[in-house]
């Protein structure tokens, strides 16, 4: 990966495509060390001054340079991790029915069977895990597959497996007393899911 910049000026699809495969991977583990170095050095300007992302994302940068590698992963096992009951899920059967593992998954799972996806299983988590619908959104937008990678499939699947639980999500980490790295982070992911959904309804 070369160094982020969520901001830059190559195509918006790129960029998007970017932007979700990062979101993946600092949900779905304590960042690696070299991520958080690539982070710590990331452009922070946006190529327009005031850019709607551009706030958010230095929040996150700041964040990540004004802690340790060891405080940002104690603090992602702290609300993620432990024995039994995390203090923040990160899954969407969570948000949509007070239970995991419930009906939204299923149909998650129907959807991703039409387009050919299934878990990997190495994953220990079930497909409606945050890292793994980001993941998913990366794939319908830069996959070589047009059938399956287009808008119409990436509007489809934002609209019934992504919006639909993340910005709760988002809300509840954003509030958390001990979030500091991942509450600068549900705060951009906050505002990435608001541009998307405001291109999405732009579409006919």
């Amino acid at each position: 990966m070369n160094t982020i910049d969520v901001s830059s000026g190559f195509d918006e699809e790129t960029a998007r495509a970017e932007v979700y495969g990062l979101l993946s991977m600092l949900y779905y583990a304590p960042p690696a060390p070299d991520l958080l170095a690539q982070l710590r050095v990331a452009v922070t300007e946006a190529p327009v001054a005031g850019g709607f992302l551009e706030a958010p994302w230095q929040a996150v940068i700041a964040a990540s340079r004004a802690l340790t590698d060891q405080q940002i992963k104690a603090e992602y096992e702290s609300l993620f991790g432990g024995v039994g009951k995390p203090d923040v899920y990160l899954f969407g059967s969570f948000y949509l029915s007070g239970f995991l593992n419930e009906k939204p998954l299923a149909r998650l799972r129907e959807t991703l069977i039409q387009y050919g996806l299934e878990r990997d299983q190495a994953m220990i988590d079930t497909e409606d895990h945050i890292a793994y619908v980001c993941e998913v959104m990366r794939y319908l937008i830069a996959g070589d597959d047009v059938s399956v990678s287009n808008l119409t499939n990436q509007k489809n699947f934002f609209g019934e497996h992504v919006h639909t639980w993340v910005m709760n999500l988002c809300d509840t980490l954003a509030n958390h007393p001990r979030a500091i790295f991942y509450k600068t982070l549900a705060e951009f992911t906050k505002s990435f899911m608001n541009v998307e959904s405001q291109g999405f309804d732009l579409l006919v």
